[in-house]
């Protein structure tokens, strides 16, 4: 299981590459059916004009670890996922570093898939609670 989990790993990695998940400098360091963990920068492509993390990164970063896991949980390349609506509470500000999420489903239908998604610091402290509804699709 574990070398099939480094070649997802590896096959997520390439299709990744030039989107804005690449350029937020977001990584997948585990991808699991049940669980999907990353972290992200908290730089200059990431922070609100005040020095701290940006809301809308914290809920880019959220979307991207819940619909990978969300094509986990698919038929693909047949089936795909996309978000439908995603919230972020924003509990605290980080000004450098890096943040952590992960995401866990809380439902996995026929139709929709609904994940939660927990970012922390570095000392594990919840820096924001999201929560993604995706509606899975038949691919094109």
């Amino acid at each position: 299981d574990y070398y099939a989990m480094k070649n997802k790993l590896q096959e997520v990695s390439q299709q990744i590459k030039a989107t804005m998940i690449e350029n937020l400098g977001i990584e997948i360091t585990v991808l699991k059916k049940d669980c999907v963990k990353g972290k992200m920068p908290v730089d200059k492509r990431t922070v609100q004009r005040f020095g701290l993390l940006h809301g809308g990164a914290s809920a880019a970063f959220a979307e991207t670890l819940g619909s990978i896991g969300g094509t986990s949980n698919v038929n693909f390349p047949d089936e795909m996922v996309v978000g439908i609506e995603i919230n972020a509470n924003h509990i605290k500000g980080i000004r450098d570093g890096w943040v952590y999420g992960e995401a866990k489903p809380a439902h996995i239908g026929n139709k929709t898939q609904v994940w939660e998604i927990r970012i922390t610091d570095k000392e594990g402290e919840l820096v924001c609670l999201s929560r993604l509804t995706l509606a899975k699709l038949k691919r094109r």
